[in-house]
């Protein structure tokens, strides 16, 4: 069954946006797309992947499902009882799309890190057909294969694939291959503090930043966190919270960074809508999208999230004459 998404009438901004968590989100076409774990009206059960995408950020289209657990065919050759798809990562190039994602959980088997392509972002994404990347333990050290997220370097088009976190809280860094769904060597770096999982980077100005979240996935110690550096690779300095829970939202977190057509630079996240409470939050974490200051030194402001109509729009580029 595909996911479906009621579209909203309001003629104003919202947030939150729609229940999801994890989300991947990237400009295409004029467009904002998410890429989350579940979704509206989606299975908690976290055996597909949907897609929803917005001109305005007032409202929101359903891409449908573009990936099934039953479609990876590698899926069940651990052994394992169960298996669940969680935070799931888009890259293109070539004219192709690729979709990262997780496989869990990490016991009694190791977690394991997929990948799929297709011809058009909403898919359907055909799986490569082995995993990527496999957790487990290795020379005394757990690492735990989720959160992938790709970057293509604008300077060197080179692409690296970083995941890692949870059990162990260990960012991994690769390089990957020309096709995309190939690794070609490790990248040794150095473990940005405060690191939990959900790692991203952006660019801007030459200045590479590695945010990430910190704490605890269902409690009100979950935060982003962020530092930078002069390559994708490090060596990262540190530069503190950014993005933590307030009187009115817990736990934002598993984010994503976008700079729209105009130029503004988004956040997108998923947060707890509750007051300050014990940890572990119990409903469903909701996506929510707010503005990114960057002061003239390049360091990120503090974010300050938003509800109902104080969210930001995405507003249309200038024509050009």
């Amino acid at each position: 069954m595909s996911v479906a998404l009621a579209v909203a009438t309001s003629a104003i901004a919202r947030n939150p946006e729609f229940q999801g968590a994890d989300p991947h989100a990237m400009m295409i076409d004029g467009e904002l797309w998410v890429f989350p774990t579940g979704g509206p009206g989606g299975s908690w059960a976290a055996d597909r992947f949907g897609a929803f995408s917005s001109r305005d950020l007032k409202t929101w289209t359903s891409r449908g499902e573009i990936l099934r657990r039953d479609q990876i065919r590698w899926i069940g050759d651990d052994g394992a009882k169960d298996h669940f798809l969680w935070a799931p990562g888009v890259a293109t190039r070539n004219g192709k799309w690729y979709l990262y994602y997780s496989v869990g959980p990490q016991n009694p088997t190791p977690s394991r890190i997929g990948v799929a392509v297709a011809d058009t972002p909403q898919g359907p994404y055909r799986d490569s057909g082995r995993p990527l990347v496999t957790g487990g333990w290795r020379a005394g050290s757990q690492f735990e294969a989720i959160d992938p997220m790709v970057f293509v370097d604008p300077r060197s088009a080179k692409a690296y694939l970083y995941a890692g976190g949870s059990a162990g809280a260990k960012l991994r860094v690769w390089e990957l291959g020309p096709d995309m769904i190939s690794v070609a060597r490790e990248v040794k770096i150095d473990q940005p503090p405060q690191f939990t999982e959900g790692a991203f980077l952006h660019e801007r100005d030459g200045t590479y930043y590695l945010s990430y979240s910190h704490g605890h996935w269902n409690g009100p110690d979950y935060s982003v966190h962020y530092a930078t550096a002069p390559s994708p690779v490090g060596p990262w300095r540190y530069r503190g919270a950014i993005l933590t829970s307030d009187a009115r939202h817990q736990g934002p977190g598993h984010h994503s960074f976008v700079k729209t057509p105009t130029g503004e630079w988004l956040i997108v996240y998923h947060r707890w809508e509750q007051r300050s409470a014990p940890a572990p939050f119990k409903g469903e974490r909701q996506i929510a999208i707010d503005r990114v200051h960057y002061a003239a030194d390049g360091t990120i402001r503090p974010i300050v999230m938003t509800d109902g109509d104080a969210a930001p729009t995405l507003r249309k580029a200038p024509s050009r004459r």
